[in-house]
């Protein structure tokens, strides 16, 4: 028994169809028509985002899970993988709303301030005494 020759049109050929079976899958995503919120978005919501692919959209959720809401996009700067740069191609697709707002509404909100903060890149240094704090007792 012969084998086939192979020939370079049959590798352009081979070459081709491949090709057109791939360009599809590596175009880009198109981006979502409104803002994606950080506190209630799910994974294949994050996804949608440029620059987040399921790893980033499971890391997202991961920080959220653990320190709770996010108080602004900045916080994702927190996480491994998430640079300034690729922040900045982020963020026009993004917003922070309570998990208590409703999801159609377009004003950025701080997080309820029960949340834990994100963890920092760069440990913070603690205050060397505790904030003065006030009661209904204390005249002014």
């Amino acid at each position: 028994m012969q084998l086939p020759r192979i020939t370079p049109s049959l590798v352009c050929c081979v070459l081709a169809f491949y090709l057109s079976a791939l360009l599809p899958a590596a175009a880009k995503k198109k981006p979502p028509a409104h803002p994606i919120n950080l506190n209630t978005a799910s994974a294949s919501e994050l996804e949608s985002v440029p620059g987040i692919g399921p790893a980033t959209a499971q890391k997202i959720l991961d920080t959220r899970k653990s320190y709770g809401s996010f108080q602004s996009i900045d916080d994702l700067l927190s996480i491994k993988g998430i640079g300034q740069k690729r922040l900045d191609k982020m963020r026009k697709y993004l917003t922070v709303e309570s998990s208590h707002t409703k999801r159609h509404t377009t004003s950025s909100q701080s997080a309820s301030e029960h949340a834990k903060p994100a963890p920092a890149k760069t440990p913070a240094k603690p205050s060397p005494t505790p904030p003065a704090t006030t009661s209904e007792d204390d005249e002014p």
